[in-house]
This record gives C-alpha cells, structure tokens and sequence, in this order.
C-alpha cells in the first residue's frame, strides 16, 4: 500500500460479511494484495447473529435438492456450487479447526453453538493471509474509467485497484452493516436492480388472535399457503404465534410468496390442517367415537383432549359450537362444522414485517448482468458480485450462508486469476487454501 490519501492494491473486497470475507482470503491466499473495506467497527456482524446465534453454516442436502430451495433462480448457483460445495465448505472450517456437527434436516452447525466462533476462525484466517482489513470505511463511490473499475472512494480517501468485489450484503437486519450500500453502488456500474423486499420473515395477522394465542407453538402440522383462493405453496411443519403473528420454520419458508402477494393487493391466507395424519373421512369417525365416549361432557372439556388449550376457545368461535354444548348432543352439521375447521383453520395475512426482521433480502442485482461462472459482472469489466446483493433468496437451512460462501469463493479464485491472467480453476475436493490451525 502507498502512503497518503490515494493508496492501492490488486483487489479490493467491499463488504467485510460471509461473501466478503471469504472472497478476500482466497484472492490472498494466491498471493493477491487484498484489501477489505468493512463499513462497521467489525467484520462479520451478520455471521454472529444468524441462526439464532448458532450460525446454520450450510445444508447437506445434495446439489439438486439444495437448488430448489431457491426457486427459479437456483440455477444461477449450478457453477459456484461445482467449484465449492457443501462438502468443501465443512472441510474448509473443519481445516480451520472449527468442529461441525449435523442435525436435523441436515443443518450444519458450529459443534460449539456459537456463531462467534465462525466469525473469529474466519478472521484469524484473514489475517494468516495477510488480508489488510480497513474498517469503518464506507465505500461512498465506485471509480469507473470508460466501463472499466479502477477503485473506490472512501469519502475523501481513495482506494485504487483494476479489481473490485462487491460483497456487501443486502437490506435485511441493517444495524449490522447490511443497509441496501451496495444496491447504489452496483447501479452506478449499470446493473439493474430486481425490487428488494423482506424474505425469510414473519407474517402479521389481525391484533386479537395474536394477543390470544402469543407464545403458541404448534409442530408436525400442515400448513398453506392461499392466494386470492388459491393454493400457491403447501408444507408440512411448525410454527409459533408471537407479538405480531406467525412465524417459525414453516412460515419463514412462506413468507416470500406471502409478501409478493399482499404488495400486489392480493387476498393472503394461511391454512393449517391441525390433524394432518387423518383424512376428513378418518378425522370424523375419530370425533364420532370421542363424542360418543364422552357423551355427558361439555364440548369445552371434549376439545381440551384434541387441541392445545389456548386453542380451544379459538376453535368454539370459530365452528359456532356453544362451549356447554353437551358432547352426546351435537348436532351432525356441528361436528361436520368441527372436522373442517380442524383441517382447514384459515387465517387471514394482514401484513409482513419489514426488512429490519428478515433473515435475508429477495431482489438485487439482475442475474443476467453477472456471468455465473466467475461472478464478474458483463457490464462493467473488474467488477465481480457476490453474496446478498444478488437476486437469490433461498429457504432457511442453512442455504443462504451457503450461497454467499460459494459465490464469495468463486469471486475471489476468478478475481485473482483475472489480476494474473489466467483463467479461474476449479476447487473439487482441494481446499488447501484453507490452512489448518495446529
């Protein structure tokens, strides 16, 4: 680096988060100088307090299950997937000496459960690589010479490099850094930016319910998804009422075609199906026999052994059912009334919370501007894109911070190899860029 207010480098990397970092280590590690500029006091904030603090590394689903837990536009991930997988991933961190462990659903997790152990093994990394990390410095410029990067600006400093990564998260969960930066950057290359919205995020419903049922969690359910009447999305899991309204597993996997809908004016709703093991057939000859058993009961009492409690007075509203209704005494429309509403529960959506409670950003950077194979940008020649700034929103699981590892690594091999080049060579099962602490 030169002294003064113009220095230079062979790479500069924006963004000090998963993307950033790991594209900054891989250039460095061939011999690059690297330079990351991270807008916060520290890298990695976002890393720190994802999955709940526990850090969901990545998925072991294999490539073909993995894709389509980002929809149509999985297929962009096919090539960084190739070059540096799951597989690779666990070895990366695990060379780092950093154990995993596996568990449900095949989510990769820090065998210690702190996701801070994931953000200083990568930073101990970074500096074994001689990456030089400049932070509190904003990136309030790019500098483009005839469609041609030549650095960045730094409010009065200036940072000169032919190679620029940009890799600095998108909108969601803001306090850590991820504030939409790198949106106006990449428009200022050219790129065209697919509309952000919250993705991964809780849907609200009407106040009453939610005072009513707060803190009810409800597992091994069915559960819909329903568009202006009809089914966009049906999964099979759990969910929880909160402050504002659903959320959970299920719901988070929801969310995004549930918040495209409700922005396009559209009628959202969710269905569950409460007794996803039994038919509507099965699930009436169930009540039949438990209406007869306990015939001299009142109907409050009688759903007390079919439902959770808090349930329980949600479900007499909701099948008009008198809660002294005597159970050897209700009528057949009753009890048809009751079996429906068990199956098919409707909850009206009435909004969605915003970006600043979404796990990650749907939109960003138009795929078709960035060649998937070495994730350089087609419009604007040593600009590489990486991680949350693209247009790619997976499920949770693990998939997201998978992602943005594998398009930050193929950024950083592509990257160097442009500085030097030579053309971007594959991974397989080499990661020996990764050293392993002793």
């Amino acid at each position: 680096m030169t002294q003064g207010r113009e220095r230079k480098a062979d790479i500069i990397v924006v963004g000090g988060g998963a993307a950033g970092m790991m594209a900054a280590g891989q250039a460095a590690g061939q011999g690059a100088r690297v330079v990351l500029l991270e807008k916060m006091k520290r890298t990695g904030l976002k890393i720190g307090i994802s999955g709940k603090g526990r850090c969901n590394l990545t998925n072991v689903a294999d490539l073909e299950n993995f894709l389509s837990h980002f929809g149509k536009n999985g297929r962009f991930l096919r090539q960084a997937f190739h070059r540096f997988f799951a597989p690779e991933l666990i070895g990366f961190f695990e060379g780092l000496g950093l154990p995993l462990i596996t568990e449900r659903g095949g989510r990769v997790f820090p065998e210690s459960g702190r996701a801070l152990d994931v953000v200083k093994v990568l930073r101990s990394w970074l500096d074994r690589q001689d990456v030089r990390m400049i932070k509190a410095a904003p990136v309030t410029e790019l500098l483009i010479r005839e469609r041609k990067i030549a650095g960045v600006a730094c409010g009065q400093r200036r940072f000169m490099a032919n190679t620029i990564i940009l890799a600095t998260g998108g909108a969601s969960y803001p306090a850590t850094g991820s504030s939409g930066d790198g949106y106006r950057l990449a428009r200022q290359a050219g790129h065209a930016i697919v509309p952000i919205r919250p993705a991964l995020v809780p849907l609200e419903t009407e106040t009453g319910l939610v005072r009513e049922l707060n803190g009810l969690h409800l597992r091994n359910i069915g559960v819909r998804l329903r568009i202006n009447g009809k089914t966009a999305a049906t999964l099979f899991g759990e969910l929880k009422f909160y402050d504002h309204g659903l959320t959970g597993p299920v719901i988070l996997t929801l969310s995004l075609a549930a918040v495209d809908g409700l922005r396009a004016g559209n009628r959202v709703e969710i269905l569950l199906d409460l007794k996803p093991a039994l038919d509507q057939k099965q699930l009436d000859a169930r009540l039949c026999r438990d209406l007869e058993r306990r015939c001299h009961e009142n109907m409050e009492s009688v759903l007390r052994g079919l439902l959770p409690r808090q349930l329980v007075q949600v479900c007499l509203r909701g099948t008009g059912i008198q809660s002294n209704q005597q159970a050897g005494q209700l009528p057949r429309k009753a009890r048809k009334r009751l079996g429906q509403w068990l199956k098919r529960w409707t909850i009206p959506i009435t909004g969605h919370r915003g970006l600043d409670e979404a796990i990650v950003t749907a939109g960003g950077v138009r795929l078709a501007e960035i060649d998937p194979r070495t994730m350089q940008s087609r419009l604007c020649t040593g600009l590489y894109i990486a991680g949350e700034l693209l247009d790619l929103a997976g499920d949770t699981g693990g998939y997201n911070l998978q992602a943005a590892f594998s398009t930050g690594w193929l950024a950083g091999q592509s990257a160097r190899s442009l500085y030097k080049g030579n053309p971007p060579k594959g991974c397989g099962k080499n990661i020996s860029d990764a050293p392993k602490t002793s």
